[in-house]
């Protein structure tokens, strides 16, 4: 059975890693969660930490978090949809909001619950995803600051998440603006300005964040330590917190080429053959106990660079061991490091087990 590791120590490492820049910076920070689908050992592991935010984008997953820990402050990180609003009132202590509408649903169910829902209004900042045009920024605050048990406490904004728009210094600049806009006007204070996620870190470590922004949301750069900007491992981070581990189940001599006539196989790709291909060339080939319900290829890396991924069908992935060093066996386990949607596949995934080393 394939299942996927998280290593503790390097998750602790990891995060004492960003502890010490953001305190040094006197920036709060919360551990975005969304990739653990909600599964509690790992949760248990992101508590164990000293996390005191987790922000989330399932409602079930904030529920569970609440269950563990109650302490947690919570956050529902993409703005509520209308059937949402009972429970995200429930066990989300803040959201992430777009619209005056959802916002006074939110203002009368926090009244029937005798509760303070806080808020944060997402501000549109070129990726074209989620937030309120800065043109209208004003004239929303006013409709909403004032709302019975709705209490904001900050503005942000998304950037790298829909259209590939980076944070720069300029963009965080920008949304500095705003809350001084807002303090003047209001004659308000705003607690968090929050300006992003883990494409920012390497802003921080330049020390080019305005001072102003002061606040992150941070899930990736946790688990896999990456600069995304330069896709490389941010410096003293690790990028292997957790890994998969399959099974192999067959290993034989084949031909490199299928053989009959070819059609679209179960992911709707055909197999194309070049003219001046060697039929007869083989390859030995390990079949492993993962496939397409579980993952995707694309975004797994084998461990051992001397094996290649050939494919993969629904149950079962195809690699080349040709060139390998390791003599395999059957039910020897293959390992691969993971890229962050190659871990968000396999840990929704009910089929992969879930473990702790």
């Amino acid at each position: 059975m394939a299942f996927i590791k998280l290593y503790r120590e390097k998750l602790k490492e990891n995060y004492q890693f960003l502890d010490s820049i953001f305190k040094e910076r006197d920036i709060e920070w919360g551990v975005v969660t969304k990739l653990l689908c909600g599964n509690t050992i790992y949760l248990k592991e992101i508590i164990e930490l000293g996390v005191t935010e987790m922000y989330d984008s399932r409602i079930s997953n904030l529920k569970e978090i609440k269950k563990l820990n109650p302490n947690i402050v919570t956050a529902y990180i993409k703005p509520p949809s209308k059937r949402n609003i009972k429970r995200v009132v429930k066990f989300a202590d803040v959201s992430f909001n777009t619209e005056i509408y959802t916002i006074k649903m939110l203002s009368e169910e926090a009244v029937k619950q005798k509760k303070t829902h806080k808020i944060i209004i997402m501000i549109e900042m070129g990726d074209l995803r989620e937030g309120v045009l800065g043109e209208e920024l004003l004239s929303f605050y006013e409709q909403v600051f004032s709302l019975p048990n709705i209490e904001i406490v900050g503005i942000g904004t998304n950037l790298n998440c829909l259209s590939g728009v980076m944070p720069t210094q300029d963009k965080l600049i920008q949304l500095s603006l705003y809350e001084q806009l807002i303090e003047a006007k209001f004659n308000v204070r705003i607690p968090w300005v929050s300006g992003g996620t883990s494409v920012a870190i390497p802003l921080l470590l330049k020390n080019a964040r305005p001072m102003a922004v002061n606040h992150f949301r941070i899930g990736e750069a946790l688990f896999f330590g990456k600069d995304i900007f330069t896709g490389e491992t941010i410096t003293g981070m690790h990028n292997d917190v957790f890994k998969l581990y399959a099974e192999v189940i067959e290993i034989t001599e084949k031909p490199d080429n299928p053989i009959g006539e070819l059609g679209e196989n179960v992911a709707g790709n055909t197999y194309e053959i070049e003219e001046d291909t060697d039929l007869g060339q083989t390859s030995l080939r390990a079949i492993l106990d993962i496939g397409l319900l579980d993952m995707q290829p694309q975004y797994l890396e084998t461990d051992n660079p001397n094996i290649t991924i050939v494919d993969a069908s629904s149950d079962m992935m195809v690699v080349d061991i040709s060139n390998s060093e390791k003599d395999y066996k059957i039910g020897d386990l293959v390992s691969f490091k993971l890229q962050y949607m190659g871990a968000l596949y396999l840990l929704n995934s009910d089929y992969i087990e879930k473990v702790v080393e």
